[in-house]
């Protein structure tokens, strides 16, 4: 049985390295890719909170109206304010971090 086992194992090393070496030959590609991919992230992520306020205010409005419940306009309310909570969240670490550089000697 052990010559299974290492027949198993060496299948497993040669998948491995084969792969090691694709990611290898694509060179720094898949870097480039995720900066671009982070930017567009973050860049979704602010157009969905400000979504998600825009929302929110016209639930709000729509409740004044006498045109919504009030469980949706509490529900708006509470998804606006967790976003703009994350939001802050963010910006605070952002400048957290901007701060820390700023300090780094040169």
């Amino acid at each position: 049985m052990s010559g299974m086992n290492s027949i198993i194992s060496n299948a497993a090393i040669q998948g491995a390295y084969q792969t090691s070496q694709d990611l290898k030959s694509r060179g720094a590609a898949p870097q480039e890719a995720g900066a671009a991919n982070f930017g567009e992230m973050v860049r979704d992520a602010s157009a969905d909170a400000l979504d998600t306020v825009r929302k929110a205010e016209q639930t709000a409005a729509a409740g004044l109206r006498g045109e919504m419940n009030t469980q949706a306009v509490v529900e708006a309310t509470m998804d606006m304010e967790t976003s703009l909570r994350v939001a802050v969240s963010v910006r605070d670490k952002v400048v957290q971090a901007y701060q820390e550089i700023m300090r780094m000697p040169i």
